[in-house]
């Protein structure tokens, strides 16, 4: 056990975080994301939500400054009638460490599944939210 890192960090995904260089991009996706299927790197957190583990990551993992948009939604495909509120309070997690960098690119679908086949690691949670995946890009420490 350390102090102050927050319990849903898995040493698993502590070690990811830390492996991860600048551009590197690392995907929290919903339970309904194939996401043993897509990622070169997979992390079984199915107990928690995304929003818990955003936090959690939030806390030490930089933004991406040198792209418009670091943080990527799946789009809601046209014709499905949603609205994921779960995309506001993903905003207030990522405003509340890095105000500067909320910057959030809207994602195709297929295109969301091409970019997190490229992933450095895909998040598997037990989110049931729909359009709950989020997609984040390393920036550097400064």
């Amino acid at each position: 056990m350390l102090k102050g890192i927050p319990s849903v960090l898995s040493p698993e995904l502590l070690k990811v975080l830390m492996e991860m260089g600048h551009g590197d991009e690392i995907v929290i996706a919903d339970g309904n994301f194939p996401a043993a299927s897509i990622a070169q790197r997979l992390i079984r957190l199915d107990g928690h939500g995304v929003p818990e583990i955003l936090g959690a990551v939030m806390k030490f993992f930089p933004l991406d400054t040198y792209t418009d948009k670091p943080v990527g939604l799946m789009q809601v495909v046209p014709g499905d009638d949603v609205k994921p509120i779960i995309w506001d309070e993903y905003r207030d997690i990522i405003n509340s460490c890095e105000p500067e960098n909320c910057k959030i690119d809207f994602i195709e679908r297929f295109e969301f599944y091409e970019r997190a086949r490229k992933a450095y690691a895909v998040v598997a949670t037990g989110e049931t939210a729909i359009y709950a995946n989020i997609l984040l890009k390393k920036g550097v420490v400064k």
